[in-house]
């Protein structure tokens, strides 16, 4: 006897469930030039988050626009990181540099809100972070670095957890 397993067929019209929010940081067009002229291509620049504390950041070329970002959302999910949110919050200040982009990002208190620009404020976004201030302290403008940046630093976000560490005075 030969055992059939039961498949949802997925319907016309129904989409599966995205688990992640993804957001176009940047399209670029860039240019090779070979001996017989240039060649296009397109980089794609995604941001994925849930919104929950998973982030991941994605940079892809294609020969198409399409094809770069869906590459470069592939990458994005394979590269996510965990952010420590503490009260809709992140833990401690911190700073990070990544070629010539450096950010700082600080705590705030419940309500303040996103008080952060272009690059900062779309990652906090989906990160999940509801308050925070941040300024972007290089001199470039480039949303890669400035992205690349940004996920260093919250990289760097460490949580004290005071309940699981063992207490040595009761010895």
């Amino acid at each position: 006897m030969i055992k059939r397993t039961r498949q949802r067929v997925i319907k016309r019209g129904e989409q599966k469930k995205e688990e992640f929010e993804s957001k176009l940081l940047d399209l670029a067009r860039v240019v090779r030039m070979t001996a017989g002229g240039r060649r296009l291509r397109f980089r794609a620049v995604i941001i994925i988050g849930n919104k929950e504390g998973k982030l991941g950041v994605g940079v892809a070329k294609g020969l198409d626009v399409a094809q770069a970002v869906e590459k470069a959302t592939r990458l994005a999910k394979k590269n996510l990181i965990t952010v420590p949110i503490v009260n809709d919050t992140i833990p401690h200040e911190v700073t990070s540099k990544f070629g010539a982009a450096r950010v700082l990002l600080k705590p705030q208190r419940k309500g303040r809100g996103l008080v952060a620009g272009g690059t900062v404020r779309i990652i906090c976004n989906l990160a999940g972070i509801k308050n925070i201030s941040s300024k972007i302290l290089g001199r470039t403008k480039n949303k890669l670095n400035n992205a690349q940046a940004t996920v260093s630093a919250l990289k760097k976000l460490k949580v004290k957890n005071y309940a699981a560490a063992p207490d040595s005075s009761k010895t």
